[in-house]
């Protein structure tokens, strides 16, 4: 399952740490050039802060934006790391060289536990508590039980409010993807109880009447065969009855052809609509276009067609990644045209003769060839799929 780069819970708290994070440094900065004016330092410590103000900036060119939540501190890549080690490096050495800017490391605590494991970060949150509170007992330059205890236990506070946090919002995606994959189970559960339950109501309504009828129309044409030479007359009675139940098995035939047309197109319902009606996920965005003087269609065209939109956008909300699709129903005269178009990744085209993956395409190709018509396919790596289907149209009377 996909989730969210970052959820608006995520977002906010971090847009919170990087405003403290520049306020505080700028805060720093003023409060250093009033107190040490024309200073032998000041260049490094003017240099330094914009430099450690660059690093938090490029963070995400240099070092990777963090992975999506529910992944794991084991997903972050080696640059973010670096990143990381630059930062705390460049604010240790200004630290070193004004203690003013130890505050801060107050936003650069949610870095860390955002960047790294359990662990490792609360021992870097130690280790920065460590120089703030040796920075502010220097700049109080007097023994203060304040300064020696604060830091540390905002430092606690602050961890311990944020580990919950995540332990928290972790359950949560847990306990979500868990009741997903329940409700995919229980549909396809559904899914293969009803194809069941149907393959049942027809094998019963065949065998209750087509069956029936072909039996009994075998009967009368064998009893036919037999007296056809010593009783001619009762032979054409067999005949003619034969000729009625064939009748009626035909009317039967068409009507369990009828009742496996697709739901959408039943109760008179035209293409257009089951076309607009269709939708790929909660995710995705379809869109509908019609083009051209709507024809009236064959029912197995449109049956065609639509089996071919549900298809190809089942096929763009499992492999394609895309945000929207796009639906256009063409009537070009001689023909009508279904275009299905998505953003998405797109794929690398399969060389002439090679076979192609799953069953989705085929499937669409065997519906398309046996109407007549031809299904093309245009996709490249990063700029989406078109998938283009062309059906042949009797001509008017």
């Amino acid at each position: 399952m996909s989730h969210p780069p970052r959820n608006r819970d995520t977002r906010t708290l971090a847009t919170v740490a990087h405003t403290a994070f520049f306020l505080l440094l700028g805060a720093s900065v003023a409060r250093f050039l009033l107190r040490h004016p024309g200073e032998p330092r000041t260049p490094w410590v003017i240099a330094l802060s914009v430099t450690l103000a660059l690093l938090y900036v490029l963070g995400p060119a240099l070092g990777g934006a963090p992975p999506p939540p529910g992944t794991g501190h084991a997903a972050q890549p080696p640059a973010r790391l670096l990143w990381l080690g630059l930062v705390v490096t460049t604010w240790v050495v200004l630290v070193v060289l004004a203690p003013s800017f130890a505050w801060c490391a107050v936003p650069l605590f949610f870095t860390a536990l955002r960047t790294l494991p359990p662990r490792p970060a609360i021992v870097l949150v130690a280790l920065l508590t460590v120089f703030v509170v040796t920075a502010q007992l220097q700049l109080a330059g007097s023994f203060d039980p304040n300064l020696l205890l604060a830091p540390p236990a905002v430092a606690a506070l602050a961890t311990a409010v944020f580990v919950h946090m995540e332990r928290q919002a972790q359950a949560q995606r847990t306990l979500i993807d868990d009741l997903i994959r329940t409700r995919r189970e229980l549909a396809a559960t559904e899914r293969r109880e009803g194809t069941l339950a149907e393959r049942q109501r027809l094998s019963m309504e065949i065998h209750d009447t087509l069956a029936q009828n072909l039996s009994s129309q075998q009967m009368l044409l064998q009893a036919a065969d037999r007296t056809w030479d010593t009783d001619p007359g009762t032979a054409r009675a067999h005949v003619r009855t034969a000729t009625g139940i064939a009748a009626r098995g035909l009317a039967e035939a068409r009507r369990l052809v009828h009742d496996l047309a697709p739901a959408e197109l039943a109760d008179g319902a035209g293409l257009a609509d089951a076309l607009r009606a269709l939708d790929a996920g909660p995710d995705i965005e379809v869109r509908f276009h019609l083009e051209g003087a709507p024809a009236p269609l064959p029912d197995r065209v449109q049956s065609a067609l639509l089996r071919i939109a549900q298809g190809a956008l089942a096929n763009v909300r499992e492999h394609s990644g895309a945000r929207t699709a796009a639906l256009t129903l063409s009537f070009l005269g001689d023909q009508v045209v279904l275009d299905i178009a998505d953003d998405g990744h797109g794929f690398t085209e399969p060389r002439t003769g090679a076979a192609e993956r799953g069953h989705g395409l085929p499937a669409m190709r065997a519906r398309v060839r046996q109407l007549g018509g031809t299904l093309a396919i245009e996709s490249t790596p990063g700029e989406g799929t078109v998938l283009s289907a062309a059906i042949p149209l009797e001509p008017a009377p």
